[in-house]
């Protein structure tokens, strides 16, 4: 099986977009990638929502170039201009069939409403969540729903210098 991965940025208040969907308040310091890089270099395939999708697609070039990309939606685009595979099957059927095809890390990319679904179905097996010093006050929450509690373990933290914190987080068994 894949190993699925929430690796996600959020303010100190739980956003990970402000309310046009803007990350504009991440740190753009390109002497450091908080690891970025190394983890990225685990990644097989990533997994996103059509929203996500359509964000990444005005950033200009696309940055997961030689990655397998599957977007959720409901709506795919008529075009396709970087071969993405469209995704409707709910979180749980998408994984067992990429049981078939990566053995690897497949990156949740987000965002906030697809997490959700994926937590509810159980299939996140590591949180790396990365917390900008920053007070949105209002935005695209890191989960949207209420759904029930998710005990999780503390793994690893990592504290940079700008203030950005790094929590590693896994499930509790059982």
């Amino acid at each position: 099986m894949p190993k699925i991965t929430y690796y996600v940025a959020a303010s100190l208040d739980g956003y990970i977009a402000d309310v046009s969907g803007g990350v504009d308040w991440l740190p753009q310091d390109e002497s450091n990638d908080y690891g970025y890089a190394d983890f990225y270099s685990t990644v097989d395939a990533l997994a996103m929502g059509r929203r996500t999708y359509d964000q990444v697609l005005g950033f200009g070039e696309w940055p997961y170039a030689g990655k397998r990309v599957y977007v959720f939606t409901s709506n795919p685009p008529d075009d396709d201009p970087y071969r993405v595979e469209f995704v409707r099957a709910d979180p749980t059927e998408f994984v067992q069939t990429l049981a078939a095809r990566h053995s690897g890390t497949v990156w949740l990319v987000g965002g906030g409403n697809l997490a959700d679904q994926f937590r509810r179905a159980g299939l996140i097996d590591d949180y790396l969540v990365f917390v900008i010093p920053v007070i949105l006050g209002r935005g695209i929450p890191l989960f949207d729903g209420d759904a029930p509690l998710t005990a999780l373990e503390s793994v690893t933290t990592q504290t940079y210098d700008d203030g950005v914190v790094m929590l590693h987080y896994r499930p509790v068994a059982g």
